[in-house]
């Protein structure tokens, strides 16, 4: 599987864990996930909700003049399993070239082994944040 590098130093990460490590390991990225600049302070409105999430989602994405993808996520505080799974995306794919991006494969998050950790309802929505960041990537990009 061809990843961008930090995406990839993260499924590293959780794969040289056991299942409770990743967990807590989820919860850690959690708290590292950005604050939306301004510009997005009215997330509602000005981005996009991932309705697969179980929590309130809500993203955005940029590509600028250089094809490189910038990523924005709005979740809860009291959603940290969401809000780890956009830190994931938002660590291993912003700033990467939007080619790369549109390269990583749909399941990649399969290889993160949580599947023994979340239920597959959330897995689901991260898979859903990965499509719609592709889908926003191709439009800007098309």
């Amino acid at each position: 599987m061809s990843l961008p590098p930090q995406l990839e130093e993260l499924v590293e990460d959780f794969a040289a864990v056991g299942p409770k490590d990743r967990l807590q390991l989820l919860l850690e990225l959690s708290r590292e996930l950005p604050e939306l600049p301004e510009r997005y302070a009215d997330a509602a409105d000005t981005m996009e909700q991932v309705h697969e999430c179980q929590s309130p989602l809500f993203l955005a994405v940029e590509v600028d003049d250089d094809k490189h993808v910038h990523l924005f996520f709005s979740a809860p505080p009291e959603a940290p399993t969401t809000r780890g799974f956009a830190s994931i995306m938002h660590t291993g794919l912003d700033g990467e070239p939007a080619a790369e991006v549109l390269a990583v494969p749909d399941d990649f998050y399969v290889a993160l082994g949580l599947a023994q950790a979340v239920s597959p309802l959330r897995l689901r929505g991260m898979s859903a944040m990965l499509s719609r960041i592709k889908k926003q990537v191709r439009a800007a990009t098309g």
